[in-house]
């Protein structure tokens, strides 16, 4: 819209802040600011370069008048009324000087407040119809105290502060008005943008020397606030940290009064008070302060200042000093390990020899123990229970598929995204210093080009030295010393000799069937009754059940398989419970008939007896990461050709196939002395073959089933069925002693089998046996090979069925 106004025609008389009258036109040409608010009295120099400013400077000329209006968003380029406060300045141009790139400079000062009332043009400047605001005068005795305060609180001010001069006092104390006092040393005062419109606002000078009274109370403070911290700053006396603080202190204070601290400030204050309150070691109380320097010298967009502060709170994040106090109590101790776990007595006895060494010597060194067992055992669960039993924090870092060796040790700062290694993360997330920490898998660490992880587990796990380990990322000493380090593994094949060195090894080779049936009752069933929503009353899961399920369709030295069977039959239980509803109290009884119906055929039946009805055929013991098996040994002659050949199938490793050809040679130098037809030793092709071909088999241990079957099929005897053997051998015809008894022995029992055969100089691998499996065997043991010959072939000749 444009229209044309005579300003001339639309004058209003007003007083201005000296109180002379002043014709002012009521139709003004508007001038946008931004953060800048003019008061009535006040001369004020201003920049003008945008074109609608310039324009109404223009049109008001040198001596003219305009209407100073504060933009309330300073962002905005090409501002519209709404875009501006209401409230407004009259101001009379006083100077106007040309600066550079076309843009202007004007003196200005301020005449009277004044209220937008309409728009009247938008260009090419914004005019506008105002409304003066008339000055009220002090009204009241207390204005007039009011006032009196005012004036000595700005010549207080003016006293406090080195950078006003002293003429200023009597400057203030001669201003004749209260409202002029009141604007000038709001124009002086730093005040946020919104106190200013509000003083604008405000006809009333007693309200704002009121306002202006409370903010120069705030000068005031900061000003005494300062002086003294310079007093006590430059004071001998004070030691040089505390005086740091303090000072500190004061400064937080006074940007928090003023309203603007800085946050890259506050956060070093942070920083340096979570420093002081961690309770570092010396050296990395040193290295932490050498970058708190570097970050609190920093700009605050500077891009290395979130490293160091990512470094720094790293650093104090870390538990350097904080640990949990040891439940010493051994009674306690043994009722958690047995309510948890069931079974496992060499482990528990260790456990509590560890509390009772630590009750005496407190300082002793922590021992590192390695777990060794098939899956499903426990070894993981257990770690949790000896941190509940001796009340530690339990902190747990999984190892395997880990190639890198900066997972274990960390990554160097220089690294984008660098971090602290395993270690150090999970003390972290711990949050103490003496954890019980638990290193799963550590049979399955691998190694690459970038790095041996194994190696660098060295320094950890090694007792003299993890006192001052030393992670890349840190990079200055922690003290791991104080941790109870538990490896766990499923064989011991894969780990490094090295660091298997420093790990004190104990085995849990699997649970037998009476074990696996405690386990079930006391702790699988409740748990999955639970998780399924079912309760105790309305399922009854029978043990003979139970024990179906553990000898026909589990054959594992775990209970993870286990329990998995017992979830499937709470779901079968609780579709039943849920046809039957919720109000029917008939209770699911889960009977070995409920077991074949829901689970079907079982995939585990004895066979022993079965595979073992034809010549050839011997029953060995061998032990895999899974735990104990029975492996079966076939053999078979075939004539023709020349010499005898042997031929191994199987997937058979080098070690088996050497005693197979260690078999075979102990049979043809003692055909004679066992009885064999002269036809056995013609030329021809024997064929050794262990089934379950896509398993890899190897070690020595198979030695006395390769004899048996090699000899059952030149002889044309059936070995007996319900005999396993287990045991190395020599071409001298002896029987050396093997590993894994426990565990084959576990095996032997799962699979019915009746007798074994081992090396009479295993005899003392028998004591960590259970009684009941002991009980469950009949145990031969032999030092040759003749003993067991006698004791797996029948003399008499029998025919292949």
């Amino acid at each position: 819209m444009s229209h044309e106004y005579d300003s001339d025609q639309e004058k209003r008389l007003i007083r201005d802040p000296s109180g002379e009258q002043v014709e002012v036109p009521t139709i003004l040409s508007v001038l946008p600011v931004r953060d800048v608010v003019v008061y009535p009295g006040v001369t004020v120099p201003l920049s003008i370069g945008r074109r609608k400013s310039l324009a109404a400077l223009d049109e008001a000329g040198q001596g003219g008048f305009m209407a100073v209006v504060t933009q309330r968003d300073p962002a905005t380029e090409e501002p519209t009324l709404d875009d501006l406060f209401e409230v407004a300045t009259l101001v009379r141009v006083m100077r106007i000087v040309d600066a550079r790139r076309e843009g202007k400079q004007a003196l200005v000062v301020g005449v009277a407040r004044a209220r937008v009332r309409e728009l009247l043009t938008t260009e090419p400047a914004i005019r506008v119809r105002v409304e003066p605001i008339e000055e009220t005068a002090l009204d009241s005795t207390s204005d007039e105290a009011t006032w009196r305060r005012v004036v000595l609180l700005a010549q207080r001010v003016i006293d406090l502060r080195d950078d006003y001069p002293e003429e200023w006092k009597a400057f203030i104390a001669g201003i004749p008005t209260a409202g002029m006092l009141a604007d000038l040393l709001a124009s002086n005062l730093t005040l946020p943008l919104e106190d200013n419109i509000t003083l604008l606002r405000e006809p009333r000078a007693g309200e704002r020397l009121r306002v202006i009274e409370r903010h120069l109370d705030r000068e005031v403070t900061i000003a005494e606030t300062q002086q003294v911290l310079r007093t006590e700053a430059e004071s001998e006396g004070m030691d040089k940290k505390r005086r740091e603080r303090m000072l500190r202190s004061r400064m937080r204070e006074i940007q928090t009064e003023i309203g603007e601290g800085d946050a890259g400030l506050r956060e070093v204050d942070e920083l340096r008070e979570k420093l002081e309150a961690a309770e570092l070691p010396d050296e990395a109380r040193a290295q932490a302060e050498r970058e708190l320097k570097r970050l609190s010298a920093l700009p605050q967009h500077a891009p290395d200042r979130h490293l160091i502060r990512t470094y720094l709170e790293w650093m104090v994040d870390l538990p350097w000093s904080t640990q949990t106090e040891d439940d010493l109590d051994l009674g306690h101790a043994k009722q958690i390990l047995d309510e948890d776990h069931h079974g496992l007595g060499k482990v528990k006895d260790r456990i509590l020899e560890f509390l009772a060494v630590r009750k005496l010597a407190p300082d002793a060194k922590a021992p590192i123990l390695c777990f060794v067992g098939p899956p499903g055992v426990g070894k993981t669960s257990l770690g949790r229970s000896i941190a509940r039993c001796i009340g530690r924090k339990f902190a747990r870092a999984s190892l395997g598929g880990v190639r890198d060796e900066a997972e274990i040790r960390g990554h160097r700062r220089t690294y984008v995204g660098a971090m602290p290694g395993r270690i150090l993360q999970s003390l972290k997330r711990a949050g103490s210093r003496n954890p019980i920490f638990l290193l799963d898998e550590v049979d399955k660490l691998g190694s690459d080009f970038r790095g041996d992880p194994s190696s660098a587990l060295l320094e950890v796990l090694d007792p003299e030295q993890n006192h001052n380990f030393s992670d890349h990322y840190i990079e200055c000493p922690f003290d791991l010393s104080q941790v109870l380090f538990i490896a766990t593994a499923n064989t011991l094949a894969t780990v490094p000799p090295a660091l298997l060195d420093r790990m004190e090894v104990i085995e849990l080779p699997g649970y037998t069937e009476k074990e696996k049936l405690v386990i079930a009752a006391r702790h699988l069933v409740p748990r999955q009754l639970d998780a399924h929503g079912l309760t105790a009353t309305r399922v009854e899961l029978r043990e003979e059940a139970l024990a179906k399920i553990i000898t026909e369709y589990t054959r594992e030295a775990g209970v993870r398989n286990l329990e998995r069977y017992i979830a499937t039959l709470m779901r079968k239980s609780a579709c039943r419970v849920a046809e039957m509803g919720a109000e029917t109290k008939t209770e699911v009884v889960v009977d070995p008939d409920f077991v074949s119906s829901a689970l079907g055929s079982p995939p585990h039946l004895p066979e022993s007896a079965e595979r073992t009805t034809m010549p050839g055929i011997a029953v060995g013991l061998a032990v895999t990461a899974h735990g104990g098996d029975i492996l079966f040994i076939e053999a078979t002659a075939m004539r023709g050709g020349k010499g005898i050949r042997l031929r191994l199938t199987g997937q058979l490793g080098d070690v088996m196939r050497e005693s197979a050809e260690a078999a075979l040679s102990w049979v043809r130098g003692h055909a004679e002395d066992l009885g064999l037809p002269k036809e056995a030793m013609k030329p021809g092709e024997i064929h050794l073959h262990v089934p379950a071909g896509a398993v890899p088999k190897d070690g020595p241990s198979a030695g006395i089933a390769l004899v048996t079957a090699l000899v059952s099929a030149l002889s044309n005897r059936c070995a007996k069925g319900t005999i396993a053997m287990t045991g190395e051998i020599s071409l001298r015809g002896r029987i050396l002693p093997v590993g894994g008894i426990k565990g084959k022995l576990f095996a032997a029992s799962r699979a019915g089998i009746e007798t074994v055969i081992m090396p009479r100089r295993n005899e003392k691998d028998l004591f960590d046996v259970p009684d009941d499996v002991k009980q469950m065997l009949d145990i031969k043991l032999v030092d040759t090979i003749d003993e067991a010959l006698r004791l797996t072939l029948p003399h008499e000749d029998s025919s292949a069925s």
